[in-house]
């Protein structure tokens, strides 16, 4: 018996607007309301995941990029991303234990079946911010040596702003 292919949601149509709209490259998921794009940021590459949720009119933004480590530095992480979320308004970091994937997600509910698109690009753009910004700070409990992970300021180490990207036209001028 052949089972009808079901259609995307007007939900996941609008957020396929907002990508196109933005110039982002995005491939459907056959048969879910998923979105997937890829993005260069400033420290690693972002795979992003955009799921519709049409039962709710619910947006789920996940930002992914892996982080391999041996099983010593594993509760260091996620130390590090539980500080990071004590700071977060909005989102929140994972660790997915079983692919050493580092995960930043962001929901947002919406009043109508068409999303917003500002509000779909500034989920967009804060999961690929925060999955970057928290890059460096990973790379570092990384190439801690072992004995000196119980010395790791984590606190310190989220404060660092030479791991924050440039903020793009954030540049002074110079004087002439």
């Amino acid at each position: 018996m052949l089972r009808a292919m079901r259609s995307h949601s007007r939900q996941l149509l609008s957020v396929e607007e907002a990508f196109g709209k933005n110039g982002w490259h995005c491939e459907r998921v056959e048969g879910r309301d998923v979105l997937r794009a890829a993005f260069e940021a400033h420290h690693t590459k972002v795979d992003l995941v955009a799921q519709a949720h049409p039962q709710i009119n619910a947006l789920s933004i996940v930002g992914e990029t892996p982080v391999p480590l041996d099983p010593v530095r594993v509760p260091v992480l996620l130390e590090l991303l539980a500080r990071a979320n004590k700071q977060l308004t909005l989102g929140g970091f994972e660790y997915d234990l079983d692919r050493s994937v580092v995960v930043f997600r962001i929901t947002n509910l919406f009043e109508r079946e068409r999303f917003d698109p500002d509000l779909i690009s500034s989920m967009v753009h804060c999961a690929i911010a925060e999955t970057d910004r928290i890059t460096p700070c990973a790379a570092v409990v990384r190439r801690t040596p072992a004995d000196l992970l119980p010395d790791l300021d984590l606190q310190r180490l989220l404060e660092r702003e030479d791991f924050l990207p440039p903020v793009p036209g954030d540049q002074e001028e110079e004087e002439y």
